[in-house]
């Protein structure tokens, strides 16, 4: 006769793993694999002569990536432990991962990744295709955290020199507020970043726990300017819109904003300064020159 002990004990062995479990699992074992697979001379460690472990030791990656041993030890045998993005941050550059292996180890923890992607899978060489075929008229590729994603060669020079600008700060928002040649070339800044501002809150409403729209409005806050602005609690819709512009090659310039969504509302979307009038369209001409020559 079956003991309820018994069938209490078969029913927890044959119970469907929860979707955390099998992530935990899954976490474990790809850190694993990518410990295995790094020789100590990758991260600058001396190889020694009774190594037997294949790649790197836990205790090794733990001193790399600046966490405690027993805590790495446990994520690596799957235990229900809470893991920050600072800490995969860390463990990504330890173990080396490329894009598609940082993204999987973000995924797999159900995190989102706080760095600003440098390469972004909606930006397709078709709509690479179609920001340079654009030219002269500015466009570019933003999501709705205002990251600049993508940009073709006239709006590359037109509110300052989008080259010279790192990766993680080529985001309209924290050049409003950091960047000096940006902030002159907007003829009507503050306006401007009311707009910005009150569009940014609209769109963080549904993703008020993701930690890279944390980041950056932890980052934007940093600014006294910005603190005003968002302690209006505005909201407001895209709308297309009338721009000028002060550029330092073609002096001042008229451009309608139109927004083109390449997906839902609150996704990314492509954005293009068409000129408002001749003049404005001579100009772009003249600037999209102006960026050949320099390329």
């Amino acid at each position: 006769m079956t003991t309820m002990a018994q069938e209490t004990a078969t029913e927890t062995a044959v119970a469907p793993q929860t979707e955390s479990t099998v992530r935990r699992h899954e976490l474990a074992a790809f850190l694993r694999h990518r410990r295995e697979h790094i020789t100590p001379e990758q991260v600058g460690l001396p190889r020694g002569t009774r190594r037997r472990t294949p790649g790197l030791r836990r205790e090794e990656i733990a001193q790399l990536a600046a966490v405690g041993v027993t805590w790495y030890t446990w994520l690596e045998q799957a235990r229900d432990i809470q893991v920050s993005v600072q800490v995969l941050d860390a463990l990504a550059r330890t173990l080396l991962l490329d894009p598609s292996e940082r993204a999987h180890l973000f995924r797999l923890a159900d995190a989102a990744d706080p760095r600003p992607a440098t390469e972004c899978p909606v930006v397709t060489p078709a709509l690479r295709e179609m920001l340079d075929q654009l030219d002269p008229i500015p466009a570019c590729l933003q999501n709705a955290r205002y990251d600049i994603l993508a940009y073709n060669r006239t709006y590359g020079m037109l509110l300052c020199d989008m080259d010279a600008v790192p990766p993680e700060d080529r985001n309209c928002m924290v050049l409003s507020y950091t960047h000096d040649e940006w902030r002159s070339s907007i003829v009507h800044l503050e306006k401007t970043q009311r707009l910005m501002a009150a569009r940014f809150r609209g769109s963080m409403a549904g993703h008020l726990a993701d930690p890279t729209w944390k980041t950056l409005l932890t980052r934007l806050r940093t600014s006294p300017e910005f603190c005003d602005v968002w302690d209006r609690h505005e909201v407001v819709g895209a709308t297309p819109r009338r721009k000028e512009f002060r550029n330092t090659q073609v002096g001042r310039i008229t451009v309608d904003h139109t927004d083109l969504w390449l997906g839902p509302s609150t996704g990314p979307r492509m954005v293009t300064y068409a000129p408002a009038d001749e003049e404005t369209r001579e100009k772009l001409e003249r600037l999209y020159a102006i960026a050949q020559a320099r390329s």
